[in-house]
């Protein structure tokens, strides 16, 4: 990734921590979008100053298309599109309130629509560009209690799948990653640590997506790939 821009969403979050390293051991220039200032201030402490020093932080809510919009027209460009910001939620569907289900849609499948669009849009001027989304094993996988997670994560994959069907013939490439537990501290402690040693670690899965955003994945496209640890 060496002299490529990536914009990396949710470069601060748990699997942020695993993902933010590997890119930026790739040589990639990066800018990472963020809501608090204490989220920067998280990642602050699993970077060497020097690697810190090569993000460019900016403070954009995700969930707004000018402010999206904004953000990628004063990128030079953007090479590699890395959308990890998502959030997970559980409930009985008939107890569910409908203001959390489309909460969930707005964080899992609306950020992914404004921040594929706009980069994409960016991506055909260039003729370059590797899309990378994250899906999730309940996306193909639903389970009780987590329809709103699981249908909006699958309209992520689903989303990801037609831009890859979009552009075909162009060097531009969408692929997703379907994880199952990853290993958060956030998922710690919601779930327990007792099977913790099962779930996919950040790092592993932050290699998978690094080879999708590579020069060396170009002839993967539309692809859902499993990352489901031992569990």
């Amino acid at each position: 990734m060496k002299g490529k821009h990536i914009l990396l969403t949710g470069g601060t979050g748990g699997l942020g921590l695993g993902v933010t390293p590997a890119v930026l051991d790739r040589g990639a220039t990066v800018t990472i979008p963020y809501i608090k200032p204490q989220e920067v201030e998280r990642l602050k402490g699993f970077l060497s100053p020097a690697d810190f020093a090569r993000i460019r932080f900016v403070s954009v809510n995700l969930t707004d298309e000018a402010a999206v919009a904004q953000l990628i027209s004063e990128m030079e460009r953007v090479d590699v599109l890395i959308h990890l910001v998502g959030g997970f939620s559980m409930g009985k569907t008939h107890e569910y309130s409908y203001d959390a289900w489309k909460k969930d849609f707005d964080l899992n499948l609306n950020t992914a629509f404004l921040l594929c669009k706009h980069s994409l849009a960016k991506m055909l001027q260039q003729d370059y560009g590797r899309i990378v989304t994250v899906g999730s094993r309940g996306a193909v996988e639903p389970v009780g209690q987590l329809a709103a997670y699981c249908a909006s994560k699958a309209g992520v994959v689903a989303l990801t799948k037609a831009i890859a069907d979009e552009t075909k013939g162009t060097n531009i490439t969408a692929n997703a990653v379907l994880p199952s537990v990853i290993d958060t501290p956030a998922n710690r402690e919601a779930m327990g640590e007792q099977d913790a040693d099962k779930w996919v670690k950040p790092e592993s899965l932050a290699q998978v997506i690094c080879f999708l955003a590579s020069e060396a994945a170009k002839d993967v496209r539309g692809a859902a790939v499993p990352v489901y640890g031992s569990v």
